[in-house]
């Protein structure tokens, strides 16, 4: 097949063929017919990603590299920020943001075992377990309805002298009141956290300045998980404008090492051989000095090739996303006297992950029965997250002792949603024909 012919030639001629092979066997979809699965979300790829995939395979590099260096190099360029760091996925963006925090090398202002982080409750857990791991105190906020984000008329009750943070989630895309976040936080001299994995693409408008949920606070950190924005398999990122913090994720996400020289460069600096660390020998290595107790999170190059080809077709899904939400927002419009329906935050515009529906006790039906309705249909359904976290057995230790956390208020909000919320899909590959039969089916249950 490759006789007579250049790497190069060879390469081209391979990657022709994957491309052919995706248009044929993985893209020619069946149209939509009433009763067929309709999914929250699912992978939207072509050719490209899978061309991308191929290419870095036969790179055979395998670890971080060409790709990656890409991916951050473009991804910064989208979002508007100084700095991305590519992780393996959003949970490790989640640790990472948060351990940053606690790093010696930021003196008086690092998060300290016994801190307090205010956050909520009503969301995915890895917001919080890098808080409750490291030995610092989460202090749980309700959440506002029909938002189903951070109620900003809690800040003040839960803010206390060992206060260092906020770390909170924009909900299924839709972003929480920034501009009374940030002022409380720069008010209040603490670090916000902006968990931006389910709200990638999603704006603010901030003092007259439109910017990306995930920009706004000194840390932002996205989820490439198939059921995302946009997708590696795995993969995550964290973001930050600040030069100290993105060296101390860095550090972080690669051992803990001093250095920062990538894989398979040595001696970037200059000075690898001349420098006292610690108490190690002077001239000790520096490829081998560890100024944190790290990990390995990078993401692997073929993930960040399939990252940069999903770029390059982002925009699209960010505004299809919308359109699906609006269109399903239109069509469940006359069932608002039987379920509560999401609000835009103000002075927004989402990137919505979900379609958050909550069922209000006059609609002669409770949410279980619903979602076992619209499940039999072919709909599928998801709870938001973990409803109220503090509920879970994960908790069980910490409720008997009465201590690790601290809850503001009585969250009822929280409850309400645990109860009473679920959500469905609006991904970029749902076509009108399914949105159409999914307001069909619910308009049916509820009658």
């Amino acid at each position: 097949m490759f006789e007579n012919k250049t790497e190069q030639e060879a390469r081209e001629e391979l990657l022709k063929s994957v491309g052919a092979y995706c248009r044929k066997y993985k893209l020619n979809q069946k149209p939509f017919q009433a009763g067929d699965r309709i999914t929250y979300a699912a992978r939207v790829y072509d050719e490209r990603e899978m061309e991308n995939l191929v290419d870095s395979a036969l790179e055979f590099w395998l670890t971080t590299g060409k790709y990656a260096d890409r991916f951050e190099k473009d991804f910064s360029e989208f979002l508007g920020v100084n700095y991305c760091s590519l992780v393996n996925s959003g949970s490790s963006a989640n640790l990472l943001a948060f351990m940053a925090l606690t790093s010696p090398l930021l003196k008086e202002k690092r998060v300290l075992p016994g801190d307090e982080v205010i956050t909520v409750a009503a969301g995915f857990p890895t917001t919080v377990a890098p808080i409750i791991q490291y030995g610092a105190v989460p202090v749980f906020v309700d959440v506002t309805i029909p938002q189903y984000n951070l109620d900003i008329k809690m800040l003040d009750a839960a803010l206390s002298d060992k206060t260092k943070a906020v770390f909170a989630a924009h909900t299924l895309g839709n972003p929480f009141d920034l501009k009374a976040v940030k002022e409380f936080c720069d008010r209040n001299g603490l670090w916000l956290i902006e968990d931006n994995c389910d709200a990638l693409g999603s704006k603010y408008c901030l003092d007259g300045e439109t910017k990306f949920t995930g920009t706004v606070g000194d840390i932002g950190t996205s989820s490439f998980y198939p059921p995302h924005h946009m997708t590696m398999g795995e993969g995550g990122a964290v973001y930050t404008n600040n030069a100290l913090l993105h060296k101390i994720v860095n550090s972080l996400r690669d051992w803990g090492r001093d250095c920062v020289c990538p894989s398979g460069r040595d001696n970037i600096c200059g000075h690898r051989f001349d420098r006292q660390y610690g108490e190690l020998p002077f001239g000790y290595d520096h490829k081998y000095v560890y100024s944190h107790f790290g990990y390995n999170l990078k993401a692997t190059d073929m993930q960040a090739a399939v990252g940069c080809a999903q770029l390059e077709k982002f925009p699209g899904f960010i505004e299809k996303r919308r359109n699906n939400w609006q269109k399903l927002r239109e069509g469940l419009e006359s069932l608002e006297d039987k379920l509560i329906l999401p609000e835009a935050e103000m002075n927004s515009q989402p990137s919505w992950f979900g379609f958050l529906i909550t069922v209000k006790p006059e609609a002669g039906i409770t949410r279980e029965e619903l979602v076992r309705e619209m499940e039999g249909h072919g709909i599928q359904t998801r709870n938001l997250f973990a409803g109220n976290l503090i509920k879970h057995p994960c908790f069980d230790e910490m409720r008997a002792s009465g201590k690790g956390y601290r809850v503001v208020g009585e969250l009822e909000n929280t409850n309400r949603i645990m109860n009473d919320t679920f959500w469905i899909g609006v991904y970029p590959g749902m076509t009108d024909e399914m949105i159409d039969y999914m307001v069909k089916v619910i308009k049916e249950i509820m009658q």
